[in-house]
């Protein structure tokens, strides 16, 4: 069986991206760069591919479609094959292929509420 090993991040819209980010910035230090389509991104352990990520996307991105949800979470399991194998026999809707990229493979689904998940298996860091 598949399992959930840590949380990889966590994904949220906003209108007006970078007055939010500004916000926490200002109300709890966390330190933003403008990364592609996150209008805003942060690492928190940037030297391995295991640090959660913290992303504002804008409100009119396409990341989190086909949900209509606001929100996503990336969660780190050691198998995404057979845990999108085990959501599928639990009702939830595969989204995808797997992807295969350099931080490691991805894939991806809808939850029975309607949220889009990310699951995550990172790349083991070289030495």
């Amino acid at each position: 069986m598949a399992k959930v090993t840590g949380i990889g991040g966590v994904f949220f819209t906003s209108k007006t991206p970078e007055t939010t980010a500004k916000w926490y910035r200002e109300a709890l230090g966390v330190d933003f760069q403008s990364m592609g389509e996150n209008t805003q991104y942060v690492h928190y352990q940037p030297h391995d591919f295991t640090g959660a990520v913290f992303s504002i996307f804008s409100h009119n991105t396409k990341y989190m479609n086909p949900s209509t949800k606001d929100v996503m979470i990336n969660l780190i399991v050691d198998d995404v094959a057979e845990a999108l194998t085990q959501v599928r026999e639990h009702g939830g809707e595969i989204i995808d292929d797997i992807k295969q990229e350099i931080f490691g493979d991805f894939g991806w689904f809808i939850d029975p509420e309607g949220r889009k998940i990310e699951l995550w298996k990172p790349t083991k860091p070289s030495s």
